[in-house]
């Protein structure tokens, strides 16, 4: 599997590169972006930090929008930013056009339903694929960690908690939380799961948790401003997990935040310390 070079630009000493591959995972073009920190002249592999962003994104949002490269610079971090979906005239959309589900609106799960299966692996291409490609053509280690934002919130989180030995720490901002109890989440499953919500909870954050056994460093910031905290969100869920659980969960909320990315401008670079910490300890 080889990569192509889209565009390269220089920022903060490193390198904003764009690829574009084709995925046998997702049986479709797809493509990804990736900072490379001043750090890799060096020659040292270097850990990974991967994001996930949300609806309607892809791979350029959080790259553009939410200032993170000074900080991933200082501290030596690769940032890999996938899409948020396969994409493709061969893919298949929401049939009614909606942007919360279909192309842009993965959710970070193993489809299993026609005709979404054939294209709709999200997960396995985050969790095995990617991380493949990268760590076999750019100079990182196999130290990762991974974070995102709402749905990429609620990625992070399941890849985290469903394959802890992957990661280092996980991180998310305005997560959601318990996709099996809102409407975001209700939509998404169905089609690419099926009617047995039973199946559901593996997909789940607030379930996983509850199950969990093996811990890693968790940051969770939401803002209190957010429109879609109670209805979508859902923290509490998660936080009842946690305490069921004993995980270490730190679970902030931000008074005057909403669900925007100057409210993860605001964070970005706790969250990239909070990880540079457990990727080089």
């Amino acid at each position: 599997m080889s990569l192509q070079q889209l565009s390269a630009n220089k920022v903060f000493g490193g390198q904003h590169v764009r690829y574009e591959h084709q995925s046998t995972v997702l049986n479709c073009s797809m493509q990804f972006a990736v900072y490379l920190p001043p750090q890799v002249e060096l020659g040292k592999p270097l850990p990974v930090l991967y994001w996930l962003s949300g609806l309607t994104c892809n791979d350029e949002n959080f790259m553009q929008k939410a200032g993170a490269l000074k900080a991933a610079a200082e501290l030596g971090l690769v940032i890999v930013a996938p899409d948020t979906s396969p994409r493709g005239a061969s893919v298949p959309d929401d049939p009614e056009g909606a942007w919360d589900f279909g192309l842009g609106a993965g959710f970070y799960v193993n489809a299993t339903q026609a005709p979404w299966a054939k294209h709709y692996q999200m997960y396995d291409y985050v969790v095995k694929e990617l991380p493949a490609l990268i760590e076999k053509h750019l100079p990182v280690s196999d130290k990762r960690s991974i974070s995102g934002h709402s749905m990429g919130g609620h990625g992070a989180l399941i890849c985290a908690l469903r394959e802890p030995q992957r990661y280092q720490s996980v991180s998310a901002f305005a997560p959601v939380c318990q996709p099996t109890q809102c409407p975001w989440g209700e939509k998404a499953f169905s089609h690419y799961l099926g009617a047995e919500r039973e199946t559901w909870g593996e997909w789940d954050a607030s379930v996983l948790m509850a199950q969990a056994t093996q811990h890693l460093p968790m940051l969770v910031d939401q803002g209190d401003a957010d429109n879609f905290l109670v209805e979508q969100l859902k923290p509490a869920a998660l936080q009842d997990a946690a305490k069921r659980a004993g995980y270490p969960l730190t679970s902030r909320l931000q008074p005057g935040y909403d669900h925007s990315y100057y409210f993860i401008a605001s964070f970005i670079d706790e969250h990239l310390r909070f990880h540079a910490q457990a990727l080089k300890a």
